[in-house]
């Protein structure tokens, strides 16, 4: 640990407030990573407590206790349990729930006994006001020998008092919650021994969890599973004894320390909403109503910064070309980079935009009655209710949604949902969508309020979900599921979002989208350049005496004939080869060369689309000034000598991009959670095939 700071963690469990808290102590000064060997969300910032004493504040997964089911709480175990750990904290915020108080404090139970430096922070403490609850925090804090601070973290009421015990020395409490019994002493005592811990309750943990503690070396794992053998160690006996033994603590100590409980009826007007947004019909069609408005905003409201983005790359890209000399790095400057970044920073407003909805109804409590009520759809086509959590993330993106599914226990319940969530329109299909929608479907409005792009846009999301639900129908016949998972969760109280949260998921997720997402798509767009601006040089070099020889008798302006070896040059480019292979398979579907050129790069991630088409028609056009509509819609079919882009054609490869596999990153994380290539690659051959002859459908009835 660096002289002067301190690694702080954040415990609790979900819905407890840890992340306004997070939010409140370190504002903008925070990263979002990985755990190391695990794709699990790692959020850290810094905070400074007092003068020049800092902190870096980690912000761990939500669980209820050291005993964990699934990925997220393995994390969370293993933190904990690993001294020489990274992220092993120096000081725990235990956050609770002040108005749910019965089950946050067994993980505190935990910390306690494991010697932590705690304190406990009691959130909500205006709703638990509100509910006539009234709590001893001095004995409180004498019964727990720990610190406890009164916090509203969506307010930042109590934040300054935290720091200022947060920057003081803090010991661990003094109490020892539970002495695991005779029978486990010995074995405690050898193991404590052996590893030099600090606790017998983190040696108890050792015991318990030590083939999941990955920390330890293969030989250490192996001596506690044999130890544990020849002694007749059965963890899953000693672990409920020892949760019943310290919730019996816990209800004693609420019993001591609550001076009045809450009334009844304080969630009355949470019950009453319910009755409505989660009624059997109803709340369907609020459901549906409310993605329709989402989907609406997100053309009316994305389209005025949209075109100014675009126009303004298409005037860089033109002031360039006019500045600068001839030469191949100024060229790939003017055709390469700037409609790369183009095709990256033109659909920050609308994911800005998404991730405000996702945001605003996950603050307000209503994304945990959306899970409720698709619970009751999910069953019907044989997924588990713990499914929609996944699905539902999958609209974000299908990575993060398929690892996921690692709270489903049942494996074929797991499996059929890994394989089906890629059908969920993620936010890289987004810029494909809207790009495409935006072409071929006209701005206008029905009954002079709703834009068509706007319902063709949630036509297409609820394709998506239709396909995911029905593999899944079909996906039941074929993999038999005997055992039944239930979806258990809490359903949090409505509330006001809190908007610098809201504020600081679309910082975060723009970030992502642009920095990730953006480097691919940069990196994909300079490739590009080359390979359709270089080519077999002969051909190349003669393209000016090809072309001029061809068109000899026509009258044809200078710009005319420039436009003529331009396109001459990128056919024949390398780009345009591959194009050309791809082309006899992807006529049928309405596409040509350059567009199976877009489809080949896409499979890295599918918002290169864009920039992929941005940079080819870039380059095979001598007007720098088009924006990258203006390019798509100018685009002829030299056959027909109409539009490339038709209804029929651009119809047919948005149905394409909604049933096609995502990106080569899904592939790998679907290997990776299911540990075998077979699942991945028939996922892929079954989604590229229902892709391939839906799009040919869709062409062939509208051409």
């Amino acid at each position: 640990m660096a002289a002067g700071k301190l690694k702080i963690a954040l415990a609790g469990k979900p819905n407890s407030g840890k992340s306004s808290l997070f939010n409140q102590l370190t504002g903008l000064n925070q990263k979002i990573g990985n755990f190391p060997g695990v794709t699990v969300d790692k959020r850290t910032g810094f905070c400074h407590l007092n003068g020049d004493l800092a902190a870096e504040i980690i912000d761990l997964p939500g669980t209820y206790s050291l005993y964990p089911r699934t990925l997220d709480e393995k994390v969370v175990a293993e933190v904990f349990t690993d001294q020489k750990s990274a992220f092993y904290p120096d000081k725990v915020v235990l956050v609770a729930d002040a108005t749910n108080l019965k089950n946050c404090l067994l993980l505190l139970t935990q910390l306690i006994d494991l010697r932590l430096p705690t304190v406990l922070a009691l959130n909500m403490v205006d709703l638990a006001a509100k509910s006539g609850q009234s709590i001893d925090i001095k004995n409180l804090e004498k019964q727990l020998d720990l610190p406890v601070v009164m916090l509203n973290a969506r307010n930042g009421m109590g934040i300054e008092k935290l720091k200022q015990i947060l920057a003081s020395p803090l010991k661990a409490s003094a109490k020892i919650i539970y002495k695991p019994d005779g029978e486990s002493r010995n074995l405690i005592e050898k193991i404590r021994s052996k590893y030099n811990l600090t606790s017998d309750y983190e040696a108890f943990q050792y015991l318990q969890q030590g083939e999941q503690l990955l920390f330890l070396p293969k030989e250490d794992r192996a001596f506690i599973k044999d130890i544990a053998k020849q002694n007749n160690f059965f963890a899953h006996k000693y672990q409920g004894a020892e949760t019943i033994m310290r919730y019996g603590f816990i209800q004693d100590l609420l019993n001591d320390v609550i001076i009045h409980s809450s009334n009844e009826g304080w969630k009355k007007i949470s019950y009453d909403i319910d009755k409505v947004l989660t009624h059997k019909v109803w709340g369907y069609l609020i459901f549906f109503l409310i993605l329709f408005l989402i989907f609406q905003s997100i053309f009316a409201w994305a389209q005025i910064p949209m075109d100014f983005i675009d126009t303004t790359f298409a005037q860089i890209s033109h002031k360039l070309d006019t500045l600068f000399p001839e030469g191949p790095f100024f060229e790939l400057v003017a055709h390469g980079i700037v409609p790369g970044i183009s095709g990256i920073v033109i659909f920050i407003p609308q994911i800005a935009l998404l991730f405000a909805f996702i945001s605003i109804l996950e603050e307000t409590g209503y994304m945990a009655r959306v899970v409720f009520l698709m619970d009751k759809i999910m069953r019907k086509f044989g997924l588990s209710g713990k499914s929609v959590v996944p699905l539902m993330s999958g609209w974000a993106c299908a990575i993060p949604a398929i690892m996921a599914t690692r709270t489903i226990e049942n494996w074929k319940d797991r499996l059929i949902t890994i394989f089906v969530t890629p059908f969920m329109s993620c936010s890289a299909r987004l810029p494909v969508f809207t790009i495409l929608v935006a072409l071929i479907i006209p701005d206008n409005k029905l009954f002079g309020f709703f834009n068509y792009q706007g319902l063709v846009l949630m036509g297409l999301y609820l394709l998506g979900f239709l396909a995911a639900i029905f593999s899944a129908l079909a996906m039941r016949f074929l993999i038999k599921v005997r055992e039944r998972s239930y979806l258990l969760m809490e359903l949090p109280t409505y509330k006001m979002p809190k908007w610098s949260n809201v504020g600081f998921q679309i910082i975060e997720k723009t970030k992502t989208f642009v920095f990730e997402a953006g480097k691919i798509i940069l990196a994909i767009s300079i490739i590009l350049y080359f390979l359709a601006s270089y080519g077999p040089i002969d051909v190349m070099n003669a393209a000016k005496e090809t072309v001029k020889s061809n068109v000899i008798g026509q009258p044809l302006s200078e710009k005319e004939i420039a436009a003529k070896i331009a396109a001459y040059k990128l056919e024949h480019s390398y780009a345009g080869h591959l194009g050309k292979m791809l082309e006899p398979v992807i006529k049928p579907l309405g596409y040509d060369w350059k567009i199976g050129i877009a489809l080949v790069t896409s499979f890295a991630a599918r918002e290169v689309f864009v920039g992929t088409i941005a940079t080819i028609y870039s380059i095979g056009s001598t007007d720098d000034s088009f924006t990258i509509k203006q390019r798509l819609k100018s685009e002829v079919d030299p056959e027909t000598q109409l539009p490339r882009f038709t209804l029929a054609s651009g119809l047919s490869l948005l149905v394409f991009y909604t049933f096609a596999m995502q990106c080569m990153s899904t592939l790998a994380v679907v290997k990776r959670e299911t540990k075998s290539w077979k699942w991945p690659l028939l996922q892929l051959a079954y989604m590229t095939g229902l892709a391939y002859f839906s799009a040919l459908l869709v062409y062939q009835l509208l051409k």
